[in-house]
C-alpha cells in the first residue's frame, strides 16, 4: 500500500514541478502591478500585464540602447581619453546616471562602448582612461575599485588572458564604482535569506563571513549568532537570526582590528557604504513555520542555499529551494564542508545539484565558480534569474571564502520598490525597550516615512486601526530621520502597548478626514497546488502565509468541484481568527506541515451571492462538472 502511494506521489510531484515555473512567471507579472518600480516607466508595467510573452531583460536592453534618442552621441572612448573639461563633464554625467540607476553602485566596463564594441585601447591608453574615470567618479562623490583586467597585466589580470594575451581584444577591465555615503540613510542595503537543511553549516558560514576568523570545526564560529540558550546547547538555530556584514566604498569588508572581536552593528553601519543583512533561518523540520515566516516577512533580495557536501540536497533543502523559487527570489548555492568530504561524495552532490537546478521546476543554469574571473563575470550577470552560481567552500580551511566575499560585494541591487507610492510598512517583530516603549521592526514596502509622522497601526482582532505617532526610527541600530521603500527599519511608537501589536500588522499613514483602511476576512486568490496526497475541496483548512501574516485559512469557494496536485484554480479563502490587511498582488503560500501550494491575491473581499463556480460554468468546463474524477487541470507545460 505504501509503495503505491509513494509512486503516485512522485508522479504528482513532477506534475507540480512543471506547473511551478509557469505559475512563477504569472506571479511576476502580477507583482509588477502591485509594486511598480518608480524609476521605470509605467509603460513597461502595463505591457507586462497584457503581454504573456513579456521579457524583462529585453526591455532593459532596449532602455540601455536608447533607440528613441536622436541626439548625436559622443563615443565613450572620446570621453575617457579626452583632456578638456567638456568631455570630463560628460563622463561625470554618465557615471552619475549609472550610479543612480544602480541604486548607489555600478560596474563600469572600461574598454567597451555602450553598444559592446571594443575601444581597442593600448596599455598606456587604458591607464590614462582609468585615472580619468577615477577622477570623474570622485567628482560624482564615488570611489572606484578595480575588479578585473584583461591584457593589462598586474595582480587582477583575468586567468583566461594571464598566460596567453588576447591579441585582438585590446585592453579592458571591470571597475566597481560605489557612492560614498554622506550619511547613514544613503547606505546600500541588500537582504539575503540563508536556508538549507539542518547541519548544512548556515550559522557557521555567517559567523566566519562576518567575523573574518575561521571556524575550528566544532561550532566556534556560530556561537555569536545564536539568540537563545537552547540554541547554543543543541547547536541548532530555532529562530530567525539577523547578522550584518559591511563593505566600504572600495569593497573592503568591515572587520575589527582586534582578531576574534566582533564589531557592533553601529560600528559596521557607520563605516560601511554597502550593508548585507543575512537572515539566518532554521533548517530543522519542526521549525519550518519559523523559516517560512522569515522567508516571506524579510522579503529577501537573494536566497543563499547551503548544502553540506557530505549530505547533498536532502530533507528540508528541497522544501526551502521550492519556496525560494515560488517567491521568484534569485538563488545561489554554497556547498560547505568540502575539507572533510571524500571526492567521490562531493562529485555526487555536485551532480545532484546540477540535476535539480536544471529540472523543469527550477529551470536554472548552475554556474560553478572556481576562480576570480568567473566570480566577477557571474556577479555582474546575476540580474538574469536563470543563472545559479555554485560555490564550494570550507569554513575551517577558508578555501574559496574570498570568492564568496567578492561575489557579495559586487552583487547588484535587486528589488521592486516604489518611493512615490503611499507609505506602507509590514511589521515582522515587536519589542518592548526600556525608556523607549514599544518598538516594531519590519520592511518599508513603499513610500517614505519621517520621525514624528502620524500613522495608523493595525488591524487588531476586531479589524480596527490604532492611531499613533513615530517617536524615532532606527536602521541597523543607528538613529535615522527617515526610512524609504526597500529598507528594513525599526519604529518606536507613542502611546501603544506591546500587547496591542503583533507580527503581521501594517503601519499606514494617517490622513485627516479619511476613513480607516479597510481590512478583509475573505479574499480571492489564484493558486497552484504543488503537492497534495488527495483532492482539495471546500472547507479544507491550511496554514496560510502572506508576507508577515501567518494564520489558519479555510477554503470557502473554488471555481470547480475539487483541485489536485498541479492544478491552477481561483479560490476564495477565509481567515479563521481575525481579519487582515491585504492588497491584490500579494504573494501567498499555504501549507499543512509541508508546503502544499502557492498563489497570488486577486481580489479582497468575497460576495457569496456571486460564487466562483458560476464564472467557470459559463465556459467549456460545464460538461466536466459532473465528472470531477476526469480532472480539470490547466495545461501548464508546453
Amino acid at each position: 500500500m505504501s509503495n503505491k502511494n509513494t509512486k503516485a506521489l512522485a508522479h504528482e510531484k513532477r506534475k507540480g514541478e512543471s506547473a511551478l515555473s509557469d505559475f512563477a512567471e504569472y506571479v511576476e507579472q502580477q507583482q509588477n502591478l502591485r509594486f511598480p518600480a518608480s524609476r521605470r516607466t509605467n509603460v513597461v508595467a502595463t505591457s507586462s500585464a497584457n503581454d504573456a510573452e513579456h521579457h524583462e531583460e529585453l526591455d532593459e536592453l532596449f532602455d540601455n540602447l536608447d533607440l528613441a534618442d536622436t541626439a548625436p552621441r559622443i563615443p565613450l572612448r572620446d570621453l575617457v581619453l579626452g583632456t578638456d573639461d567638456h568631455t570630463f563633464e560628460k563622463l561625470h554625467d554618465v557615471i552619475a546616471k549609472r550610479i543612480e540607476e544602480g541604486m548607489g553602485e555600478t560596474v563600469f566596463e572600461l574598454g567597451y562602448e555602450n553598444n559592446g564594441d571594443s575601444m581597442n585601447l593600448t596599455a598606456d591608453d587604458w591607464n590614462t582612461a582609468y585615472k580619468r574615470l577615477v577622477a570623474a567618479a570622485k567628482a560624482a562623490g564615488a570611489d572606484c575599485e578595480l575588479l578585473l583586467t584583461k591584457n593589462v597585466g598586474g595582480e587582477l589580470e583575468a586567468e583566461s588572458t594571464a598566460n596567453k594575451p588576447d591579441k585582438g581584444g585590446g585592453c579592458n577591465g571591470k571597475i566597481l564604482i560605489r557612492r560614498v555615503p554622506t550619511n547613514v540613510e544613503d547606505v546600500i542595503e541588500t537582504r539575503i535569506a540563508v536556508v538549507g537543511n539542518v547541519d548544512a553549516g548556515k550559522s557557521s558560514m555567517l559567523g566566519v563571513l562576518v567575523k573574518g576568523d575561521l571556524d575550528d570545526g566544532r561550532g566556534k564560529a556560530r556561537v555569536n549568532l545564536f539568540r537563545h540558550k537552547h540554541e547554543i546547547e543543541s547547536g541548532r538555530t530555532s529562530s530567525v537570526g539577523m547578522e550584518i556584514m559591511g563593505y566600504d566604498s572600495v569593497g573592503k569588508v568591515i572587520t575589527s582590528d582586534t582578531p576574534g572581536r566582533k564589531l557592533s552593528w553601529e560600528d559596521i553601519g557607520k563605516r560601511s557604504a554597502k550593508v548585507i543583512t543575512f537572515s539566518d533561518l532554521a533548517g530543522h523540520e519542526k521549525y519550518l513555520r519559523t523559516t517560512v515566516f522569515g522567508l516571506l516577512s524579510s522579503s529577501p533580495n537573494y536566497c543563499l542555499l547551503m548544502v553540506a557536501a557530505n549530505n547533498g540536497l536532502v530533507g528540508m533543502s528541497k522544501e526551502h529551494l521550492g519556496i525560494a523559487l515560488a517567491l521568484n527570489v534569485p538563488v545561489m548555492v554554497v556547498v560547505t564542508k568540502i575539507d572533510i568530504c571524500p571526492p567521490n561524495i562531493l562529485q555526487e552532490t555536485i551532480t545532484q545539484i546540477t540535476k535539480i537546478m536544471r529540472s523543469p521546476g527550477a529551470r536554472k543554469v548552475p554556474t560553478f565558480i572556481k576562480n576570480h574571473e568567473e566570480c566577477i563575470n557571474t556577479a555582474t550577470q546575476f540580474v538574469s534569474q536563470r543563472i545559479c552560481p555554485v560555490f564550494q567552500v570550507s569554513n575551517v580551511t577558508g578555501e574559496n571564502l574570498g570568492l564568496v566575499r567578492t561575489f557579495l560585494n559586487i552583487l547588484p541591487h535587486h528589488g521592486r520598490y516604489n518611493t512615490d507610492a503611499p507609505f506602507e510598512f509590514h511589521v515582522n517583530d515587536t519589542f518592548s525597550v526600556p525608556f523607549t516603549g514599544t518598538v516594531v521592526s519590519g520592511i518599508v514596502k513603499s513610500g517614505v516615512v519621517h520621525e514624528g509622522d502620524n500613522v495608523l497601526i493595525g488591524p487588531d482582532s476586531l479589524g480596527q486601526f490604532t492611531p499613533t505617532a513615530i517617536r524615532s526610527i532606527e536602521r541597523k541600530r543607528i538613529r535615522v530621520p527617515a526610512a524609504v521603500a526597500g529598507q528594513s527599519a525599526s519604529f518606536a511608537l507613542k502611546k501603544v502597548k506591546r500587547k496591542d501589536v503583533r507580527k503581521g500588522m501594517v503601519v499606514l499613514p494617517k490622513v485627516e478626514g479619511e476613513p480607516n483602511p479597510k481590512v478583509h476576512r475573505e479574499f480571492v486568490a489564484e493558486v497552484l497546488i504543488l503537492s497534495h496526497a488527495t483532492t482539495i475541496k471546500k472547507k479544507y483548512q491550511a496554514m496560510l502565509h502572506v508576507g508577515p501574516v501567518s494564520q489558519t485559512c479555510a477554503i470557502i469557494d473554488i471555481d470547480r468541484e475539487l483541485i489536485r496536485t498541479g492544478d491552477r484554480a481561483t479560490v476564495a479563502f477565509q481567515f479563521v481568527q481575525r481579519p487582515e490587511y491585504l492588497a491584490p498582488g500579494d504573494r501567498l503560500l499555504f501549507r499543512e506541515g509541508r508546503t502544499k501550494g502557492l498563489g497570488i491575491v486577486k481580489a479582497v473581499g468575497y460576495d457569496p451571492n456571486h460564487p466562483l463556480m458560476e464564472k467557470s460554468a459559463n465556459g467549456d468546463d460545464q460538461k466536466d462538472q459532473d465528472k470531477p474524477h476526469a480532472g480539470q487541470q490547466v495545461r501548464v507545460s508546453a
